[in-house]
């Protein structure tokens, strides 16, 4: 305990030192650690942005924007990279040989080559590949939206928009709505979760498995149904008669999303594909057997019997592919997304002089999220622990 305290003493001092050394300099140079940029006007639009934003909105209201792109981007990447890699995984260990060696090939391919490279990849393939957005409009009657829909373009793609017409204030009060939107999915899992475990508590005490997935299906759609019903819910439609130039209405997913989100996804789905095979594998081929002596059909050994327990040996190295994914996405300046790095660390940067401060700011940001990606996915973790008596 001596040495102990003697450690955090030393270290104490030193961070100490190395703050009033900083502060020092900067008085020195006239300078000293303030906030008060972020309450003044930002002067630089944002291509893509969640909430409302124009270039008068302040230094902070463009971080906002830019950490809601960050989180964006990084919860698509990992959904996508997490369905990719397990089946990827899974395959890797196929009996069919051209499956198992075209998902070796894929594994080796991207894990080896820099996802920077696969970002710029993708974007340009996009932007010189897609064709323009007045190929969609009145100019070119014989090009139509995909099922009057859907618009693929190289500045990406146009996708009907859900408004609310009712609810708290129409359009205006959309935040609100979308509000009731997201609780009634989260009381749908919870209610999915408390059916499940009914489900399992019967199988335990009468051997006999009751039927939950109509009741399921019931729980998750009759309350989003009723939802639309009383908020009014109602499409805007991408429009190419709207304007000259460009497609209005809808939603536009920009290029450098989606090319920042594929390059992330393919690029982690590798990595956590080599995750899943290994946990597969660490599974005793005893357990397999079993199984399939008990008559149960081969792929439900796998999602019953053997991924289950290989999650065990899965979510662990999973944990450190999303915080990567996270950090990752920071290399979406070199397409022209506005992340955080991009808005925080770049332009507002650049503009107010205040690096220290941005640097602060922005190592703050990415220490709160990766530590809470990790404590809820440590929760998880833990839940899937073999529980000793």
């Amino acid at each position: 305990m001596t040495l102990q305290v003697i450690a955090a003493i030393l270290l104490a001092l030193a961070l100490a030192y190395l703050y009033s050394n900083l502060a020092a300099n900067l008085r020195a140079a006239g300078l000293n650690i303030s906030f008060a940029f972020l309450g003044s006007s930002a002067g630089y639009d944002i291509n893509q942005t969640l909430i409302e934003y124009d270039s008068q909105a302040s230094n902070f209201r463009a971080a906002i924007v830019g950490i809601l792109n960050t989180l964006l981007v990084a919860f698509l990447a990992c959904i996508t990279a997490t369905v990719l890699g397990v089946l990827a995984g899974v395959l890797r260990l196929s009996n069919n040989w051209l499956v198992r060696k075209l998902m070796a090939v894929y594994v080796e391919i991207f894990r080896n080559i820099p996802i920077l490279i696969w970002i710029i990849i993708i974007f340009t393939i996009m932007t010189a590949v897609m064709p323009g957005a007045r190929a969609y409009l009145g100019e070119d009657p014989e090009r139509g939206l995909l099922g009057g829909l859907f618009a693929f373009t190289n500045r990406g793609v146009y996708t009907p928009a859900p408004i609310f017409t009712t609810g708290f204030g129409g359009a205006e009060g959309s935040g609100l709505n979308w509000l009731l939107v997201i609780a009634a999915l989260v009381a749908s899992f919870f209610g999915t979760r408390f059916m499940t475990a009914r489900a399992d508590k019967i199988q335990g005490e009468t051997g006999v498995r009751p039927n939950t997935f109509f009741v399921n299906l019931a729980i998750w759609f009759v309350p989003l149904i009723i939802l639309a019903f009383l908020l009014g819910l109602s499409w805007d439609m991408p429009d190419p008669l709207a304007n000259r130039f460009n497609l209005r209405g809808g939603i536009q997913i920009g290029a450098p999303l989606i090319a920042l989100w594929l390059a992330l996804s393919v690029y982690t789905g590798a990595f956590i594909a080599e995750n899943v095979r290994a946990g597969i594998q660490a599974v005793s081929k005893g357990q397999t057997e079993a199984a399939a002596a008990l008559g149960i059909r081969p792929r439900r050994v796998m999602s019953l019997v053997v991924l289950p327990q290989a999650l065990r040996v899965i979510i662990p190295p999973l944990i450190s592919q999303y915080l990567n994914i996270t950090k990752n996405s920071s290399l979406a300046i070199a397409v022209g997304y506005a992340d955080v790095t991009a808005t925080l660390g770049g332009i507002t940067l650049n503009q107010t002089g205040r690096a220290i401060e941005c640097v602060l700011l922005l190592m703050a940001f990415y220490l709160i999220i990766s530590l809470s990606i990790s404590a809820v996915m440590n929760v998880y973790n833990n839940s899937m622990k073999l529980k000793e008596r």
